[in-house]
């Protein structure tokens, strides 16, 4: 049993053996250490009981999601059983059903057609009916004063680090002065230690790294989803039955929806999933996933956590289209609670109207503006495309055309139906060729708020001048972006905060969010507001 060969990692496996419970070393003869973890499992079920008891409250889950009506067993045998039975009483009851049917007169007939017509009807929309998905509350982070990185602790904090020359850091000056950032934006813990960085000679891994990486996650959502189930009086282990976080760069194992669960030890039973990769813009596709879920499930809450991690992807390097990113990405996160059921109606603050998703993808000028890459000197960091307002335009003009027909109102649609027959009749030599503008339809008519992702003050103006938009209009974005810097997909919920405290928020008014990101994406969601807040509160 005990050969030269195979000595040191028999010993190693019977040290294991003895850890894992001591089941000797014909455990480890027949398969090594997982046979020994094996047996020690059947050991404990074998002897102890209450292992082998099931938990009720697990078996409870269980039975919920039984669907007599999704078998179709079931469906058929039931089917089956009313077919015959109708079947029977018509044979029975078939003298009278004659007699019925001969006094039968036309208005009758018709007065029966009309009454199926209805049911159908009825059941027509009953099948396409949609579940309300209401917005019962949400969450913003809120940096301590301690982490408020303005310009010059930027910078500083830039040459503490060592590893920026003159020309890189007058280069980020020059950027942040036009950015619109203020001096209240924050940067993680981490990224205030850069004397570290420079201690470390140069190496960015001495404080940007995993371990810190996670503080900063579990700072900002925890923080979040206190307060979250706290003001709605929460109990996180039983009333979350789906959970869905998005963070872009920052993806660890466990995963960051996992770190949560077992935080607020939520039950076994709750739904998670982890978006990844997806930019700025998947704060809208959370809420579309949300939205199909809660149409699946019945008498449901969901809560969606949107934020990034910045702690790993401070770029240390020289290339300026990826020092960029440094500028203008500051630390933040959103957590929000939605809900299907109808208890939740009487305190929710807004139901979800539609949600419009575009992709560019497919064209690669598009999909690389945004890339997450290293440069020549192999350190890692965003680069940001110097076509990307342009990537931004396309994609915005392809999103509202098709948002546009779901949310304005029948004048704007007769105003694009002249705006096209009369370009078809120029063409068609009908009238005479003159150049017509690009057909803007006012989007005042459709939205009362405009909560536009706060990547960047060139991006707001640009959007500002393509939807015809006021000062008042673009107030949310540019108050977010000055006070909070660009929080990626969390920065819509940030502009929908400021929105309600600036007193302007009434029953019935609608909620354009519209955000862009990596891929390249431009995704919007629309909701409705069922409460009225008329109270002044900015100052925050």
């Amino acid at each position: 049993f005990w050969t030269a060969a195979g000595g040191r990692r028999a010993a190693e496996e019977a040290a294991a053996a003895d850890e894992l419970g001591g089941l000797g070393q014909h455990a480890v003869r027949a398969g090594g250490v997982d046979a020994v973890a094996w047996e020690r499992v059947r050991a404990l079920y074998a002897r102890d009981a209450a292992t082998r008891t099931a938990d009720l409250s697990a078996v409870r889950q269980g039975y919920r999601f039984i669907d007599p009506l999704a078998s179709e067993t079931v469906t058929n045998a039931l089917t089956a059983l009313l077919a015959a039975f109708l079947l029977y009483q018509l044979v029975a009851a078939r003298r009278e059903l004659l007699r019925f049917l001969q006094q039968l007169g036309p208005e009758s007939v018709e007065l029966a057609l009309v009454a199926l017509l209805l049911l159908a009807v009825r059941v027509a929309y009953g099948l396409h009916k949609h579940r309300r998905v209401l917005c019962v509350d949400f969450v913003t982070y809120k940096p301590p004063p301690r982490l408020y990185t303005s310009t010059e602790k930027f910078l500083e904090l830039s040459r503490q680090a060592g590893v920026f020359d003159d020309e890189e850091i007058e280069f980020q000056r020059k950027v942040l002065d036009r950015s619109g950032l203020g001096d209240r934006t924050s940067f993680p813990e981490a990224m205030h230690r850069a004397e570290e960085i420079a201690l470390a000679g140069g190496n960015g891994a001495a404080v940007l790294n995993m371990y810190n990486a996670r503080l900063e996650a579990e700072q900002v959502m925890f923080s979040s989803l206190d307060e979250l189930f706290a003001r709605n009086e929460l109990d996180a282990r039983c009333d979350v039955d789906i959970l869905i976080v998005n963070c872009s760069l920052f993806n660890p194992t466990p995963s960051l929806s996992a770190m949560i669960v077992n935080r607020y030890r939520m039950k076994p039973s709750v739904r998670t999933y982890n978006l990844s990769g997806m930019g700025c813009s998947a704060g809208v596709i959370a809420v579309d996933l949300a939205k199909d879920l809660l149409q699946a499930h019945r008498n449901v809450r969901c809560v969606i956590v949107s934020t990034e991690n910045i702690t790993q992807n401070w770029y240390l390097g020289k290339q300026k289209s990826m020092l960029l990113s440094n500028t203008l990405f500051r630390l933040g996160c959103a957590a929000v609670l939605l809900s299907n059921r109808a208890a939740d109606a009487s305190r929710a603050r807004f139901e979800l109207h539609t949600v419009v998703r575009t992709h560019s993808g497919s064209d690669d000028q598009a999909y690389d503006s945004v890339f997450q890459m290293e440069d020549s000197a192999g350190i890692r960091g965003v680069k940001l495309s110097k076509n990307i307002m342009d990537i931004a335009g396309n994609s915005l003009k392809t999103n509202i055309t098709t948002l546009a027909p779901l949310v304005l109102p029948l004048s704007e649609h007769l105003k694009f139906g002249l705006y096209v027959l009369r370009k078809r009749l120029m063409r068609a030599g009908v009238l005479a060729h003159q150049k017509l503008p690009p057909f803007v339809p006012d989007f005042h008519l459709a939205f009362r708020h405009f909560c536009i992702h706060t990547g960047g003050r060139g991006v707001l103006d640009v959007m500002e001048d393509a939807l015809a938009l006021s000062a008042e209009d673009m107030a949310p974005s540019r108050f977010v972006l000055h006070r909070f810097g660009n929080v990626s997909s969390a920065s819509i919920w940030y502009e929908l905060e400021y929105v309600e405290r600036s007193g302007r928020m009434r029953r019935g008014d609608r909620v354009w969010q519209i955000a862009f990101g990596s891929g390249f994406k431009c995704n919007s969601a629309v909701w409705r507001a069922l409460v009225s807040n008329s109270q002044r509160d900015v100052d925050y």
